[in-house]
């Protein structure tokens, strides 16, 4: 150990240097202790080790944990930064409330290489020493108070003053025709509107006053042995979190999960739609982070952004945003929006080596209070903006218990691997993005809600007795089981546990009991038709596969694909094979991937190989022996009659051939003209409404704006909206429409091979 040693501290009172001076003399007897500001650190000799040292306050222990309540700061006090005057008393009083800790030691000359490397030219380098100070004390710090108060600190001061934003200033200065400086002061002032300016007073605090929003509300439930996997690959590697979006306290609760497991809190990219008084200034000093919801035509703001990003990438803080972009209005996972994806990549792009491990996150409730009107939104309905008077309504709705809210993560993927195996070109981040989303599906469980959601909207619109919602549901959870999906506890789908659940939804106006006769009867309520579909559009996606399988069997046992080819390198559905031995296999394949293409803006589909795989495993349900038939449309149609009560196809894609059959025909309607997007959808919605009322469209939820869109999308991606090289617009717009004819008639043809609507006994039927 060298002589020369100088104890860096920043302690603010007499109490908390008394306490530094005792630790310096049983650690360090020779040396001095001075605080940074009163060095000069140019004068010192290059071998002098700085030693920080930072004292510590602990809060009481609460309930097991040292935590600062809402009560302390309601009488102005934080017992982490306790006032000089009371600190003696506590101290006397918690002789363990007080703790001194030393970050690693550095000597003069290492901080020199340090500044030489990282620095802009002409920064002070005795701020650049008080900041690493600072930081190692902080690190020090987490060894006493744990992860989940690890928070980045002196974030502008260290981004602004480094080499690299310098630079990278300068750069686009050049490509603006701006001044190097003006574009520098710009940044670094933008910088100051989003970076989130954390602590942990305020990050117990937040936590104490919002965790109430979902509390009482849900019972909150997670995966420990996932989050035990992602704690080691943390230590290794920043973790960005990309959940699901379907409530406004999807953060909060994530937030808690993570707490409770000891984990760093998450930065949390956000609207600044959320950033009104007195919410924004508590969540900003919380770790979100308010920006913009459109900021491309600002280059010197996405500069800023990108050197936040880039900085939280280097140092390894854990992200979350939402992918979505928004609240689901359907219950499904919308399209995934890119930009601040391409941000973390550009970030990730900077840095030699650096990468961050995405978890693809699912949050799923039982109910959502949120959900009327989220569909009143989807039907056409206008969004109400949030402010306090939202925030107290909506505090006091969440006061209802609502069942669980349960999270669940799906497996890591290492961003620069994903970018290299998506190879190059402009769907590289797209393929990425979906990769995210496929995951997030899988790690979806089904509620409970979900399924009974499912099951009542697809049976007949009448009331049923609970044997028969019993019946009913039986052959969904025995597909549930086979294939090992992550389904209801089946104790709340029999009995009892079946009246509790159907219980709860009617304590929220979604289905109705009729008690006046010898035994109750249960029903979906005709106004809240949307938000059953919304519970049940949740679990959708664990039915896709088997769905359009059953649709390919059905068109080869009515003879409308015929033999003639096969789908090069994949044959029986997963057997790689060449030749065409069996024909009428490689049709339905090429018929599966037709629907799969009429449904790619719904759901989040794997690469063609890996989706003809999963096929397979599907017709190793329907069918255990099908890999040593000869395929004939007889067997196929045998096949079908046999599971009859547990066909999905009907119940699953319904709303979705429904809404694209408005969109096609309000687009032959119009002729070889086009139409503006909002007018078209607003134009869709009249008339969804008008053919459910004719029941023309059999599923009334399909009225939807977020469904509408997707069938926009498709239009679009078939050039059928603005008509790019198609000679002949309205032929093109009539052989779409003429398609969806096909795939609902092959619905309706399901449903009369279903039998899915229990027989009512003898002794009620009239």
């Amino acid at each position: 150990m060298t002589d020369a040693v100088m104890v860096l501290t920043e302690a603010r009172t007499s109490c908390e240097m008394r306490a530094v001076t005792d630790w310096t003399t049983a650690n360090y007897p020779d040396a001095r202790i001075r605080r940074a500001a009163d060095l000069d650190f140019d004068e010192l000799p290059p071998d002098t080790q700085l030693v920080p040292v930072r004292a510590v306050w602990l809060p009481a222990v609460r309930q097991g944990e040292r935590r600062v309540t809402l009560g302390d700061v309601l009488v102005l006090s934080n017992p982490r930064r306790p006032l000089g005057i009371a600190q003696p008393i506590i101290r006397r009083r918690r002789p363990d409330s007080l703790r001194v800790v030393a970050g690693e030691p550095a000597s003069i000359e290492e901080l020199r290489e340090r500044y030489t490397r990282h620095q802009a030219e002409g920064e002070p380098f005795g701020e650049f020493v008080s900041v690493q100070a600072s930081l190692s004390a902080e690190r020090a710090e987490r060894q006493i108070v744990g992860d989940r108060y690890k928070v980045p600190r002196l974030v502008a001061e260290q981004i602004g003053t480094s080499s690299r934003f310098r630079a990278g200033a300068a750069k686009l200065a050049a490509e603006l025709g701006r001044p190097a400086d003006a574009v520098v002061a710009e940044a670094t002032d933008k910088l100051s509107t989003f970076v989130a300016t954390q602590s942990r007073l305020m990050d117990d605090v937040f936590s104490a006053t919002f965790n109430r929003l979902h509390e009482r509300a849900w019972n909150v439930t997670v995966d420990v042995d996932n989050l035990n996997t992602l704690r080691t690959l943390n230590k290794s590697t920043g973790l960005v979190f990309l959940p699901s979006h379907r409530s406004y306290v999807d953060p909060l609760v994530l937030a808690k999960v993570l707490r409770s497991n000891d984990f760093p809190p998450n930065l949390v990219l956000g609207g600044n739609n959320l950033s009104f008084w007195p919410v924004g200034p508590v969540a900003r000093r919380a770790g979100m982070i308010f920006i913009r919801r459109k900021f491309g035509s600002d280059p010197v703001y996405k500069f800023a952004m990108r050197s936040y990003l880039a900085y939280i990438v280097e140092k390894r803080f854990n992200l979350e945003w939402y992918i979505e972009g928004g609240r689901s209005r359907t219950g499904k996972l919308r399209k995934p929006m890119l930009g601040l994806l391409t941000y973390v990549v550009d970030a990730v792009g900077q840095l030699d080596d650096a990468d961050v491990a995405i978890v693809p996150t699912s949050i799923v409730y039982d109910q959502l209070q949120e959900v009327g009107a989220i569909a009143a939104e989807d039907a056409g309905g206008t969004k109400k903006p949030e402010g306090v008077g939202w925030l107290l309504r909506y505090a006091k709705a969440q006061r209802a218990y609502l069942g669980e809210a349960r999270v669940r993560f799906g497996t890591p993927i290492s961003l620069r691997e994903s970018l290299e195996q998506a190879g190059e070109g402009r769907a590289r981040l797209e393929k990425v993005a979906f990769r995210v989303m496929d995951e997030i599906n899988s790690a979806t469980p089904i509620s409970a809600t979900s399924l009974v959601g499912f099951a009542a909207l697809g049976a007949a619109d009448r009331a049923y007795t609970l044997p028969e919602i019993e019946a009913i549901l039986a052959p969904l959870l025995d597909y549930i089981r086979h294939r090992d999906l992550p389904g209801p506890d089946p104790a709340l789908c029999r009995g009892v546990g079946l009246t509790r659940t159907l219980r709860v939804l009617a304590g929220n106006g979604v289905v109705a009991c009729y008690e006046g006769g010898s035994e109750p009867v249960w029903s979906i309520v005709p106004e809240n038709r949307a938000v059953a579909a919304y519970y049940r559009n949740g679990a959708l996606h664990h039915f896709v596969d088997r769905a359009i399988v059953e649709m390919g069997l059905l068109a080869l046992a009515e003879g409308e694909v015929q033999a003639g080819g096969t789908l090069v390198g994949i044959d029986h559905l997963g057997d790689e094979q060449a030749g065409d031995d069996d024909g009428l296999l490689a049709a339905a394949q090429r018929e599966a991937l037709r629907i799969r293409d009429l449904l790619k803006f719904e759901f989040f589909f794997p690469p063609k190989t890996e989706f003809l795989h999963r096929l397979g495993v599907e017709l190793d349900l329907l069918a255990p022996g099908w890999r040593a038939v000869t395929p004939s449309q007889e067997w196929t149609y045998e096949v079908l009659h046999g599971h009859t009560g547990a066909l999905l196809a009907r119940r699953t894609l319904q709303p979705f051939f429904d809404a694209q059959l408005v969109v096609a025909t309000k687009l032959v309607e119009l002729g070889n003209t086009a139409r503006d997007k909002d007018e078209l959808i607003a134009d869709c919605l009249g008339l969804g409404r008008q053919l459910s009322l004719q029941g023309v469209v059999r599923s009334a939820d399909s009225v939807s704006k977020d469904l509408y869109d997707g069938g926009y999308q498709l239009a679009d991606n078939r050039g059928l909206i603005h008509g790019e090289d198609i000679v002949d617009l309205r032929a093109a717009r009539q052989s779409w429409l003429d398609e969806v004819e096909l795939m609902r008639d092959r619905l309706a043809r399901i449903a009369s091979i279903e039998d899915i609507q229990p027989a009512v006994s003898s002794e009620v039927t009239p």
